[in-house]
């Protein structure tokens, strides 16, 4: 009976170490999930790229249930951006706000000199890079991105007209470093969104803009759009046919004698302060939405580059990037005097 009760005890012991054992190897983010509605603050306006990549994303975690509380988007694009921005950043510790965040987390802070950087917030994750594409109305003679460069030289300073989203962002860094190229001015014209900027295009109160290419994809399968190169250093992988090419049949504006490239993260982060465990949960559920067949699906029609990192890997990106936006912003005499 002794030895019974003893073979009891130790068998006790054991399942209860392995208890304790899986416990510990559980992930951090089961230690923690949202109690209320998570709002996806977006610092740009309604129909640009990253709204409707936050709106992807909405709709892949309602559709497979990832998380027991709703997503809400938020367009807060006041001020280039800044006021989404801020509202995270001033939101210390809640772990029910996001910022969709891209390359205006370098553009902002040293465009304007505002208190704020990327490491004011804690890094979630990054889920892909975004090319920039050279945008001309579909009934314009340029059939080539070196047609619309000729052009260009042969008209006045100044007489062609570029738009894009926001004053020093991106699009502006990229007009810039393309007419330093071309050695000609052009005449940049800010707007709120990358929406806008197609919608300006398609109308034909711009020759050109420089969007994303989910930006302008509705106006090319349209007719209303072609698109001329694609800032990059290699093209597009996707050879699915989107209207009357592929992304991939795109060639680089380097091959047509523009050497520009530009890739822009799309990564979330949350408010200062917020934990370990709170930034793990929705890393975890980022990657989850990264699975699905509507991710990459989306990514693939609006031709994302995959690239998901977290941790380390995404804070060495971060710091790498900004280095990289301060080289090109001050190039550019974009960055304000500190």
């Amino acid at each position: 009976m002794k030895k019974l009760m003893q073979k009891l005890s130790f068998a006790v012991l054991l399942l209860t170490a392995a208890a304790v054992g899986a416990a510990g190897a559980a992930p951090a983010y089961a230690a923690w999930e949202p109690t209320k509605p998570v709002e996806f603050i977006v610092p740009a306006g309604a129909g640009g790229a990253s709204d409707q990549m936050a709106r992807t994303i909405q709709g892949i975690i309602l559709k497979y249930k990832l998380m027991k509380q709703p997503v809400m988007i938020f367009n807060k694009g006041g001020a280039s951006g800044a006021e989404g921005a801020m509202e995270v950043k001033t939101a210390k510790a809640d772990p029910h706000k996001l910022m969709v965040a891209f390359s205006l987390i370098y553009t902002l802070p040293i465009a304007q000199n505002l208190p704020l950087s990327w490491d004011n917030f804690t890094p979630v994750a990054m889920i892909a890079l975004d090319d920039f594409i050279l945008w001309v109305h579909a009934d314009s003679p340029y059939k080539t991105a070196k047609d619309f460069v000729n052009a260009i030289k042969a008209a006045p300073e100044g007489s062609f007209k570029m738009g894009g989203t926001g004053s020093k962002r991106e699009d502006q860094i990229i007009s810039v470093a393309f007419e330093k190229v071309i050695g000609k001015k052009i005449t940049y014209i800010p707007y709120k969104s990358g929406g806008e900027a197609s919608t300006q295009l398609a109308g034909q109160h711009i020759a050109s803009n420089v969007n994303n290419p989910s930006e302008n994809v509705a106006q090319w399968r349209a007719g209303k759009a072609r698109p001329l190169c694609v800032f990059s250093e290699k093209t597009m992988d996707y050879k699915k046919k989107i209207a009357d090419k592929a992304w991939a049949d795109i060639p680089t504006c380097k091959s047509q004698g523009i050497d520009v490239h530009y890739q822009m993260l799309r990564a979330f982060f949350l408010p200062p302060g917020a934990t370990k465990e709170q930034a793990a949960f929705y890393a975890d559920l980022l990657k989850q939405v990264t699975s699905k067949p509507e991710w990459l699906e989306y990514t693939e029609n609006m031709a994302l580059t995959r690239h998901y990192a977290t941790g380390d890997e995404f804070v060495d990106f971060l710091k790498k990037d900004m280095a990289k936006h301060v080289q090109l912003m001050t190039e550019a005499g974009f960055a304000a005097n500190k």
